[in-house]
């Protein structure tokens, strides 16, 4: 059995295909971890959610933001953009059965040293304390309220953590986190407005820098799988596993075998021009 981690997909289905039957990827026997977005911008969203679904306990996703603004569309909350390619999938006979499928992934996900998630932690989070607050988000993905928390969770702000923070504030900035962040200060203070806040990061905004490089950061002892930062590119560490290296934009599709970290990348054709929205 060997474990496969791959970088963002956003409904490039027959890539990911390629590159399964590159790495001889066994269904019975082998499992997939993919950092989220699975869906939107590229051409196939509502393929790689039925393949993915179809996996069962064979593949482990973690919500990106793409995924959640997929959520909040079906459920009516957000503004549309006029990249996105989700009118398959919103207009599908098994949307409903699809989407309590997408709501109910995790934010996170930690298993034999490795934690995966979408964008990345803050600095003063263990891993510990990240599994935590994700089983918060996903419980409130997963009420009978979670139209409350779809109504309340988009937004920038607080921009940073505090212990006391309650309610929608204290999950917003959990989801932001996970699903949106790249650069942050050093104690922690999330930046997404500024320019080169999606950019590369010797080009990020002044006073920030990548949430993986803050100093003393408390998930170091564990080696952090993510994906979200095309810009970032592929990017391997020994406590950090980066997996966008742009497929969408005509780049690669990343997978890690983590058991021994061999990596495998497959050219993709563009799907859409560079820039754009995250």
């Amino acid at each position: 059995m060997a474990t496969y981690a791959i970088g963002d997909i956003q409904g490039c289905y027959e890539p990911l295909r390629r590159l399964l039957d590159y790495i001889s990827f066994d269904e019975g026997r082998d499992r997939l971890w993919l950092v989220g977005d699975l869906v939107n911008r590229g051409p196939k969203s509502l393929e790689v959610l039925r393949f993915v679904k179809g996996l069962g306990a064979g593949a482990v996703t973690v919500l990106g933001n793409h995924d959640l603004h997929l959520v909040m569309q079906a459920e009516g909350y957000g503004k549309p953009n006029s990249e996105d390619t989700l009118d398959d999938i919103l207009a599908a006979t098994d949307r409903d059965e699809l989407m309590a499928w997408l709501r109910s992934r995790p934010l996170f996900h930690v298993e034999d040293g490795y934690a995966m998630v979408h964008a990345g932690l803050l600095p003063a989070w263990s891993v510990e304390k990240a599994q935590a607050l994700s089983d918060e988000a996903q419980r409130a993905l997963t009420a009978e309220s979670y139209r409350d928390f779809l109504a309340n969770m988009w937004g920038s702000e607080p921009q940073s953590w505090r212990d006391d923070l309650a309610g929608w504030d204290r999950l917003r900035v959990v989801v932001n986190a996970m699903t949106r962040m790249r650069f942050c200060t050093p104690d922690g203070a999330m930046e997404f407005r500024a320019p080169g806040s999606k950019g590369p990061p010797e080009r990020g905004p002044a006073g920030c820098l990548p949430w993986f490089a803050a100093p003393n950061r408390a998930s170091a002892d564990h080696t952090v799988v993510c994906g979200h930062w095309s810009a970032l590119g592929f990017r391997q560490e020994e406590n950090l596993l980066a997996l966008d290296s742009g497929c969408l934009w005509g780049g690669a599709l990343t997978a890690v075998r983590l058991e021994d970290r061999r990596v495998f990348r497959l050219p993709c054709a563009r799907q859409v021009e560079p820039g754009g929205w995250e």
